[in-house]
């Protein structure tokens, strides 16, 4: 009997779990989905099917759904135009056909088409929601927006929401929006501030779809599985380059509008390939299941990419693209777009894990395959005295070492991680990836299937499904912040704006493409491997190119003038400056070069990095003739600049190194902390009668250089080597030698280049020794040289 009553007892305290369990699913609550531009092609082609999907794998887990279908569109229409993409559902192969019929027909009970255009109808939403809840005896967990439309409608949509169709409090709000997310920094900053003024950061979901990709969702997990043998490997010492590639076959006939607005930088790099590669980037946090975590590692990555310059990437177009332009946004005849079509961008990150290694970010229309993959090439530092017919993939270190993430298509046809057999074996989670068959006669970037440990999904999903699903469980890792975003095209908007005019390198498209768009790497800049264009519209005129020219000598207010073509002009004065640095250091045993910073002088920093290597760096001192009054680790720094694009490509000793003292006691400039005499005092204590080998100017088109303004009189004459100056221009305190030290210069260069400096050229030419109008005319050393280096183009115009 004692037994009897103990077994009875655990019976009804069994129910009550059950009981319990079975009402906690039914707390879960419901949820409503409204989506936005419900009928156009994005809902028709993964929308719709996402979220039937989401609905197979979250009935029957205790939340209740609906589906509210909305456009602009009258009900009537509306509805057929949304039972129509509705017939296209498809369920996964295992679930079998009955349980698919039934499911399916659940969904479009649940699903309904409204119209959705003023306040009226958001408010009519707002109460079809809470009737249908408060009938069906449920309580309401939370909605989703799924905005589906072009980004010029997220403001009245967004304010329409917040004004009439909020949950009550305690239910959940998660809004959903497509890129573009502007078209750069300044755009993006305004849509992401009229957005939060709707919504709470942690309501806002941004999709990239790349980021539910099956490959590049598995990026970190497959970091976090392996961190054991990836911990030595993943940095600089170990990776020789990152590929981050997406081609397409496709042109972009039909989409001419929403191209010639944005192009391909704007289209996938600056998004797709920028958020994969902060992914193979980031450090990886203890605990990458934390969105917190993974999004502030992301941030911490985009904070440390290294700036891009004008010569850190090409740009091609399709031959065909203007023509489909002028097609089709009806342009006059003659109408030839400069929007590129393809780009391949180089990438540096400054921090100790990545500093020179080189990530590649290339995509392009109308190229040869479609594909997309992420490959991390690791040094190979092996020799191997037996011939290769003798290596074994497991063993042999001369074999190449790789990890690939293969998004899709391409010759393997379905998304993949592949590591070479001679790296390691990874570990992957066996219910969702399994392993490849080997496919004789398949080769993948050099190498047979076999060479690599394949793995494969066990199921493959479309990336949207993935993402809902991530929506769903509140998972905002896979998401873009608004700070990320913001970071993103912080990095990304400088390099747009000086692209805005260079005219891509045409290509016929497809096979036909040939070794066109092949291109090589030094230092930080992209070059085409072919320069010999071809011509390929028939009677195109063929431009002259910078060998046809050659370097000029003339003279310029009295002094010799050196002028070419850009890249000719720098060349030329690189060589002189390693010709006059060799002898002072024969001569004297050291070489003192003063540099200017600003944008001109990159270029010849960069040739200096990458084209000399027989430049004494060992003896050379380097000083700055100006610095911007900000912290030297600041991206406007001169010697943030100088860093960036010459010393850490050169072995400079690093007390030869001579930063302008901008920054001292927490204060920029400040009179009392004397930086302008310290430094006076540096270069009298170095410097023999303080009197530079070479000191290197520009002029601005105002004529001023270094940081001597016109109607300033400050640095123009005195005793005073060093002194603060006032800019015009942001920001205005500045650093600067003085004219007088200036002067005293044994030999000074003056680099001027563009077309925007013809006219303060021009004028220049013309008028006396006025330093006070045009500080540059003051530049005239005392018993040095005075060399002037122009390219054409601000000698001609």
């Amino acid at each position: 009997m004692k037994h009897t009553s103990i077994w009875k007892m655990l019976l009804a305290a069994m129910c009550l779990a059950l009981l319990g369990c079975l009402q906690a699913q039914e707390l879960k609550g419901h949820v409503s989905i409204i989506l936005l531009g419900a009928t156009g092609d994005l809902a028709k082609k993964y929308l719709w099917q996402g979220l039937f999907q989401l609905y197979l794998d979250e009935a029957g887990k205790g939340h209740s759904f609906s589906f509210h279908g909305a456009a602009l569109t009258a009900p009537q229409q509306g509805q057929k135009l949304m039972d129509k993409a509705l017939e296209s559902l498809s369920c996964p192969k295992d679930l079998v056909p009955s349980r698919c019929d039934e499911l399916k027909g659940q969904f479009l009970q649940l699903s309904q088409y409204r119209q959705l255009k003023t306040v009226e109808d958001y408010q009519t939403l707002n109460k079809d929601i809470e009737t249908q809840v408060q009938q069906d005896g449920l309580w309401e967990a939370g909605r989703i927006f799924y905005f589906s439309v072009p980004p010029f409608a997220y403001a009245d949509i967004a304010r329409n929401i917040n004004s009439s169709c909020r949950p009550h409090p305690g239910a959940w709000l998660r809004v959903v929006f497509e890129k573009p997310f502007g078209h750069d920094h300044l755009s993006a900053q305004q849509l992401a501030s009229e957005l939060g003024s709707f919504f709470q950061e942690e309501e806002m979901y941004r999709v990239d779809h790349y980021l539910g990709k099956q490959a590049v969702a598995q990026i970190l997990p497959f970091r976090d599985q392996n961190r054991k043998a990836l911990d030595g490997l993943w940095n600089r010492h170990h990776v020789e380059r990152v590929e981050i590639i997406l081609k397409e076959t496709i042109d972009a006939e039909g989409r001419a509008s929403f191209y010639e607005e944005y192009g391909v930088i704007r289209d996938t790099l600056q998004n797709h390939l920028t958020e994969i590669l902060t992914l193979v980037a980031m450090e990886l946090p203890l605990n990458i299941s934390s969105s917190a975590a993974v999004l502030q590692h992301k941030l911490q990555a985009f904070q440390a990419l290294r700036g891009l310059q004008k010569s850190s990437a090409i740009l091609g177009q399709y031959q065909a693209y203007s023509g489909q332009v002028r097609r089709e946004l009806q342009k006059p005849d003659g109408f030839q777009s400069l929007t590129p079509t393809f780009a391949g961008v180089l990438v540096h990150i400054d921090n100790l894990r990545w500093e020179g290694v080189p990530f590649i970010l290339m995509s392009g229309k109308a190229l040869d395959e479609r594909v997309g993959y992420v490959r991390i090439v690791f040094k190979n530092r092996a020799y191997c005295t037996q011939s290769e017919r003798h290596w074994v993939p497991e063993q042999s270190r001369c074999l190449p070492q790789q990890i690939i993430f293969y998004i899709g298509h391409g010759e393997l046809g379905h998304p993949a991680i592949l590591v070479s057999r001679n790296l390691f074996k990874p570990s992957l989670p066996t219910q969702s990836w399994e392993e490849v068959q080997d496919q004789p006669g398949l080769h993948l970037f050099g190498r047979p299937l076999s060479d690599y440990y394949a793995y494969r999904p066990v199921r493959e999903q479309d990336a949207y499904s993935t993402l809902l699903s991530h929506i769903f469980h509140c998972r905002k890792e896979s998401f873009i912040t608004t700070e990320n975003l913001l970071a993103s095209w912080v990095f990304w908007t400088p390099l747009l704006d000086s692209l805005a005019f260079e005219v891509p390198r045409p290509y016929p498209g497809g096979a036909e493409n040939g070794q066109l768009l092949d291109f090589e790497f030094s230092g930080g800049q992209l070059t085409f491997s072919q320069q010999q264009l071809e011509v390929l519209i028939p009677d195109l005129v063929s431009v002259p190119k910078p060998s046809d020219f050659q370097v000029l000598g003339a003279q310029y207010r009295q002094s010799p003038l050196i002028t070419a073509w850009p890249e000719e002009l720098i060349s030329k004065l690189a060589s002189d400056i390693e010709a006059a640095a060799v002898q002072a250091v024969r001569l004297f045993g050291k070489f003192h070069l003063a540099l200017s910073g600003g944008s001109s002088p990159i270029a010849l920093f960069q040739q200096l990095a990458t084209g000399h290597y027989s430049f004494p760096w060992a003896h050379t001192h380097l000083w700055l003739v100006d610095e911007r009054c900000v912290p030297l680790s600041d991206p406007d720094s001169n010697f943030q600049g100088l860093q960036a694009h010459l010393l850490q490509h050169v072995r400079v000793p690093y007390y030869n190194i001579h930063p302008m003292p901008v920054h001292l006691h927490q204060r920029l400039c400040a009179e009392e902390d004397q930086g302008a005499q310290t430094y006076a005092s540096e270069i009298s204590a170095l410097v023999a009668n303080s009197s530079f080998d070479l000191v290197l100017l520009g002029m601005g088109t105002d004529g001023h250089t270094a940081s001597l303004f016109p109607q300033s009189p400050t640095g123009l004459d005195g005793d005073q080597l060093v002194v603060l100056t006032e800019s015009p221009f942001r920001p205005h305190q500045r650093m600067s030698l003085s004219l007088p030290l200036i002067n005293r210069a044994k030999k000074v260069a003056v680099l001027v280049m563009g077309r925007t400096k013809r006219e303060i050229t021009t004028l220049v030419s013309r008028v006396g020794h006025e330093p006070k109008k045009w500080p540059i005319s003051g530049v005239v050393p005392l018993s040095g040289q005075l060399i002037w280096y122009m390219d054409y183009e601000a000698f001609l115009g």
